[in-house]
């Protein structure tokens, strides 16, 4: 297949990590930054695939991992109205809020339905004209084009009974936000590809200079991510620290310029609260005025304010790179896929999840 077998060729991968392993001189900590590819690390192994001087950090970027618990806490009273029927993605169900899941509530008679699309929302709506449709509009730059639409779509059919919640956050603030800290070891990013084909990949090129950070734009499959830890490699072990695009075939400097269009159209840029990170400015995309009338938390303003619980979950921590996930006490013993603590063990682009699946870190 096109696209895919070559990727996975047995020998063209044996080839890169070899040209790996002979390119480099010193120890390099790389992030990659997409909760995809955190998955494919794991599930393919690819760490063994390295010498030892190269450690490889898990980033932010799964979008139900760093949805704040404060919008689910949200999401679950609003899906409790039984006026309501409160739509969202499949993989949203079972991420805890501060006392329940989504799947509980719906467990209870909730009226909570998973879509495939933001554009089902709209025909729900239209189908249950006595009722108040809501979706759970969320993730990175990557879905906010598809929801943006939909938003636009409303709003230009005068639908009357569609809202919609929004948490939607931006890439290249969070990799500000790590190379900020104190405590940041990371050396080099492997930035999202599927982020990047919607955005292009200029805004990154600021980041590379100002932080002096090797930046490469990197696909999903295996042998994608070792091309693209070999060309951040390249850059560290010459000094050098630019913007470089490994995955060409879906990637283009500029990017998705109508994709762009709907969200400029529908979004402006907010600051954001992350889960288990907190607020980082310019961060997030917030509904514009002329959008405010499809604001869900407007027209459902919340009503219980929970504090967060006390828990041994370390996942905040996971996101910035600064643990890894079997470093948790809680990994694998009070925390698995079946009773999660945190988002990172429930999303399948979670690097707790993808640890506890693949990496054989089991307590």
């Amino acid at each position: 297949m096109k696209y895919i077998d070559e990727y996975r060729d047995r020998g063209s991968i044996e080839k890169c990590s070899q040209r790996i392993a002979e390119a480099v001189t010193g120890p390099w900590t790389i992030m990659e930054i997409c909760g995809g590819q955190t998955r494919s690390i794991a599930k393919h192994g690819l760490e063994s695939l390295l010498p030892s001087e190269i450690t490889l950090l898990h980033g932010p970027g799964c979008p139900v991992c760093v949805t704040p618990q404060s919008i689910l806490d949200h999401a679950m009273e609003i899906a409790s109205n039984p006026e309501v029927v409160f739509c969202t993605f499949g993989d949203m169900m079972r991420v805890p809020g501060t006392n329940t899941d989504l799947a509980h509530i719906k467990a209870e008679g909730g009226d909570v339905r998973i879509i495939q699309s933001p554009m089902e929302a709209l025909n729900l709506a239209r189908e249950n004209a006595d009722k108040e449709v809501v979706f759970l509009a969320i993730g990175f730059e990557t879905t906010a084009p598809a929801n943006a639409m939909a938003l636009y779509q409303s709003k230009q059919q005068g639908i009357k009974n569609i809202s919609f919640l929004v948490s939607q956050v931006l890439v290249p603030p969070a990799m500000e936000s790590i190379l900020n800290s104190p405590h940041s070891k990371v050396q080099g990013f492997l930035a999202a590809g599927h982020v990047c084909t919607i955005m292009g990949f200029e805004e990154y090129e600021p980041i590379a200079q100002r932080y002096q950070v090797p930046i490469v734009v990197t696909g999903f499959e295996p042998l994608d991510i070792l091309m693209g830890i070999d060309m951040v490699v390249r850059q560290l072990e010459e000094g050098r620290h630019e913007v470089e695009n490994q995955y060409s075939r879906s990637v283009q400097r500029e990017g998705n310029l109508a994709a762009q269009k709907i969200l400029n159209e529908v979004f402006e840029v907010i600051p954001k609260q992350w889960r288990g990170v907190g607020e980082i400015p310019s961060s997030g995309l917030g509904l514009k005025s002329v959008y405010r009338h499809l604001n869900a938390a407007l027209r459902f303003p919340q009503k219980i304010i929970y504090e967060p619980l006390s828990t041994n979950c370390i996942s905040g921590q996971v996101l910035q790179g600064l643990k890894k996930p079997n470093e948790c006490e809680a990994f694998g013993k009070e925390c698995t896929p079946d009773s999660p603590l945190g988002a990172t063990m429930v999303s399948s682009e979670g690097a707790c999840a993808a640890y506890f699946h693949y990496q054989n870190f089991q307590a």
